[in-house]
């Protein structure tokens, strides 16, 4: 009897060991976020709704791990480290430091971008000009910000001679970097004054603004970088105390209360990396995938901005909702 006993406990430990390390049911996502942010969460949803259309339900046949690092870059490499010991089936990275942060350590995983530029910006290409592998999804290349700087023009007048903008800019960020330098060519080529100060976080935003809104600048322009997304309301509040108004390549600034912007549809961003995910679940392959361009662009304007600062919008412009 007792021999009996001790074989049908040896059993069940077989049985439960066999559970816990065997194949997952269903495969995991670990969705990466950056930061939390109002512009940035539509992408997350456009890449849910994709992989639902697909046929991937999360709690159904796929499981979707979500985290955000708050803005916190120990917090962002933490939630990497564990989606990589847990070895997911693939990552989800929302934003440009989630997209390195994954890159940088795993080279199997396969990890598939949004809201985050070409692997070039991202000075991640190796001596024959090619990213890592394992890199997939939707990205984006900065000509939109030319296009939206140069729109700024069409938008306003100077005080007095020369047009000045203002701008802000991370310098160890090395796409918000790429566009200081994008915009200062395309400022020269305008006959623009550009004043660009650098910041090294999100929390010397309030002060290096308020410099340059006392070097009476007559717009501010927020480039993609994300100390300018996570301090935003701070900025447009400073400028709008000094009558200043704000003008973006982001269209989920807009929203948040800068003028117009020219750029990619965050949720249509989310959605294309999402679909090119739904590829790989369905033939456990990646072949044919490689990060492309984000297709939808929009030209778009807050009514009550615009109001505010009596500006007059061209007819090809749409007003967010």
């Amino acid at each position: 009897m007792k021999q009996l006993q001790y074989l049908s406990l040896v059993f069940l430990i077989i049985v439960l060991s066999s559970c816990g390390s065997g194949k997952k049911d269903v495969p995991v996502i670990g969705f990466v976020d950056a930061f939390q942010d109002a512009s940035i969460t539509p992408a997350k949803t456009g890449f849910i709704d994709a992989l639902r259309k697909n046929g991937f339900e999360d709690g159904k046949n796929i499981k979707v791990e979500y985290r955000n690092a708050q803005g916190s870059i120990p917090t962002l490499t933490q939630i990497v480290n564990f989606f990589v010991s847990k070895k997911v089936d693939l990552m989800a990275t929302c934003t440009t430091l989630s997209s390195i942060t994954a890159a940088q350590k795993t080279k199997s995983i396969p990890i598939f971008m949004m809201v985050s530029p070409t692997v070039k910006l991202m000075n991640m290409e190796d001596a024959n000009g090619k990213g890592p592998a394992n890199l997939f999804g939707t990205v984006e290349n900065g000509n939109y910000i030319d296009t939206s700087f140069s729109n700024i023009p069409k938008f306003i007048k100077p005080k007095a001679g020369k047009l000045v903008v203002g701008m802000i800019y991370n310098q160890s960020e090395p796409q918000s970097v790429d566009a200081q330098k994008r915009i200062k060519a395309m400022a020269d080529k305008l006959n623009i004054t550009l004043l660009a100060l650098p910041l090294n976080s999100s929390a010397e935003a309030q002060l290096v603004t308020k410099s340059l809104l006392n070097k009476n600048i007559d717009a501010f322009f927020a480039n993609p970088d994300n100390s300018v997304f996570a301090s935003f309301e701070t900025i447009l509040k400073n400028c709008d105390q000094q009558n200043v108004p704000v003008f973006t390549s982001e269209a989920g600034l807009v929203q948040r209360g800068a003028v117009a912007a020219f750029g990619a549809d965050i949720y249509q961003w989310g959605y294309q990396a999402g679909e090119q995910a739904a590829q790989f679940l369905k033939t456990h392959s990646t072949a044919g995938l490689q990060p492309e361009m984000v297709k939808i662009r929009r030209r778009v304007y807050n009514a009550a901005a615009a109001k505010k600062y009596h500006i007059t919008v061209p007819s090809n412009f749409e007003a967010v909702k």
